[in-house]
């Protein structure tokens, strides 16, 4: 898939994985399954933070992983925006000094005005001079998104990005994935544990199990179908 994410990976330790899907521009991916099954090895796999023995990753038409071929691009090389489940923000460094620190790449001068600009993207205008501390968790996790954006990414990639947030919060925070999937041309994948998290945010829905995707189906179909297997999900997962 030129224009979106291909992934086809293998692994036995530490844990078995043995997986392979497609994300669009565009599109976003909800993987969910019991703990343990992979889901995060897999996200931490795309990213370049995890090695596999076999595989092959392929994002924008980039190869950044291929095995056979002896490719494994380094995760600074991989252009994989990354918002970790424990947001890991600098706690000495202001919202928008956060988000600048994903602009090395960048003149100084333009630094400051292209966090203002990701920030009123995430809805945070106004809030650049806070310390993390200073900040809910909604807004915490969302200065993460926006330094995630800054890297200027071939993908998204979001782990349990609803888990640490009440119920109010998650909401905005479905809506916000639901405009940058709208407005950026890239694939978003995420992972949850709740699955009415993945129906709010998500395209399509990937049921990992021990490592494997047993259920891949679109999020829209799901919820009108009432599908069976849904039922089957929201126990331990």
């Amino acid at each position: 898939m030129a224009d979106g994410l291909d992934v086809c990976i293998r692994a036995t330790t530490p844990i078995a994985i043995d997986v392979a899907f497609s994300v669009h521009v565009h599109e976003t991916l909800a993987l969910i399954g019991p703990s343990g099954a992979g889901k995060s090895t897999i996200l931490r796999t795309i990213a370049g933070l995890h090695r596999v023995p076999e595989g092959t990753i392929r994002a924008d038409g980039e190869t950044w992983l291929d095995t056979a071929a002896g490719i494994d691009l380094a995760a600074a090389q991989r252009h994989a925006g990354m918002v970790f489940q424990s947001y890991a923000l600098f706690p000495h460094l202001t919202a928008a000094q956060n988000i600048m620190e994903a602009m090395l790449d960048r003149p100084r001068g333009e630094r400051r005005h292209c966090a203002d600009a990701l920030l009123k993207r995430v809805h945070l205008e106004g809030l650049g001079h806070r310390l993390p501390a200073k900040l809910s968790g909604g807004q915490q996790q969302r200065v993460a998104l926006a330094r995630a954006l800054a890297r200027s990414p071939k993908i998204l990639l979001l782990d349990e990005p609803f888990s640490a947030v009440d119920r109010p919060t998650r909401r905005s925070l479905h809506q916000l994935l639901r405009e940058i999937r709208s407005e950026t041309p890239l694939p978003i994948i995420f992972i949850t544990h709740d699955v009415e998290d993945a129906l709010a945010s998500a395209d399509r829905l990937c049921l990992i199990e021990a490592g494997k995707v047993t259920a891949d189906v679109e999020a829209s179909r799901t919820a009108a179908e009432g599908d069976d297997r849904l039922s089957a999900w929201l126990i331990d997962v």
